[in-house]
């Protein structure tokens, strides 16, 4: 069960990012299948892999099996920026939020 979610999850993560299977291998420094062959359940990266690879995906890992948060990346650029505002300026942005989600 959660290999396979761990499957979808790189495979869909990685397509988002834009980066083929052999070109993220090829930065991780590993063979040009590596990442091809842990999206077709023939492997699983080690500990040390799977750090790497949500190194490489700038998703962290507690975020990686979260499958209910579709784009990690991006709601980490925006967390990362929501810590620099001062109160008034989270509760502008609050209020914007709850609009949107009204529409």
């Amino acid at each position: 069960m959660y290999e396979d979610l761990f499957y979808e999850r790189l495979t869909r993560l990685r397509t988002q990012k834009g980066v083929s299977a052999r070109d993220m291998s090829l930065s991780l420094g590993q063979s040009e299948s590596y990442i091809n062959k842990i999206e077709n359940k023939k492997s699983l990266p080690s500990m040390t892999g799977f750090f790497y690879i949500c190194e490489y995906l700038n998703v962290p890992p507690k975020d990686f099996f979260d499958d209910e948060v579709n784009f990690p990346t991006k709601l980490n650029g925006l967390m990362g920026e929501l810590k620099k505002l001062d109160d008034g300026q989270l509760e502008h942005l609050l209020a914007i939020i709850k609009d949107l989600k009204t529409k």
